[in-house]
């Protein structure tokens, strides 16, 4: 359970994926904290062996080590981000937030070209007509073998909607939006990244 929200211990792609760190996006108004997703990382166990030489470094450690998580980012092996609406929103509304900072990521780093925006629009378009209720599920889906993002809708039981990311410059800006160490979008579920693989590295 995460946030009393239940979430798979695994989910299989080509691989089993285990439920490696969780955690959640909030935000403070006077004083009260407002969750808005619970977030769940499912890992190939393998990442382990791409990531050996940070093996005795502490999770506080880790958790401040940029280096760390693009190693996790950049490695060879399935990863799936599972994010469950808690505070509903409209689609429209979060696509704007993962298109802005997708778009700044790029731009930083001067990556933001003409196919870059195209393939931002596409991702607008299909959060566009969604309406994220309460236990909506999003799927982030990045395998191993490609350069691409799945992105999967469900809500409500009904069949879920799908759509391919490919261009490569905005699919690595969506992963480190929820898996770039300090400048992940949700600190709790990097902190519980560095703890899971902390103590992985360290068996």
């Amino acid at each position: 359970m995460v946030y009393d929200i239940p979430f798979p211990s695994h989910v299989n792609t080509t691989n089993k994926l285990s439920l490696l760190a969780h955690g959640i996006t909030d935000i403070e108004i006077h004083f009260l904290q407002i969750k808005f997703t619970a977030i769940g990382v499912y890992l190939d166990p393998q990442i382990v062996t791409h990531l050996n030489k940070w093996k005795g470094k502490s999770a506080a450690d880790l958790a401040q080590d940029d280096d760390f998580f693009e190693a996790i980012i950049s490695a060879p092996v399935d990863k799936i981000v599972r994010v469950v609406v808690i505070k509903e929103i409209k689609g429209s509304q979060f696509g704007v937030q993962i298109e802005s900072a997708v778009r700044d990521r790029l731009a930083e780093v001067d990556k933001y070209e003409e196919e870059e925006e195209e393939a931002l629009e596409q991702l607008l378009d299909f959060f566009q007509s969604k309406y994220l209720k309460t236990n909506s599920v999003l799927t982030f889906y990045f395998p191993a073998a490609s350069s691409t993002a799945e992105i999967a809708f469900a809500s409500e039981g009904k069949e879920e909607s799908k759509t391919e990311v490919k261009n490569e410059n905005v699919v690595e800006m969506i992963k480190k939006w929820y898996l770039g160490g300090t400048h992940g979008v949700s600190p709790t579920t990097i902190s519980s990244l560095a703890d899971a693989l902390s103590a992985e590295l360290s068996k």
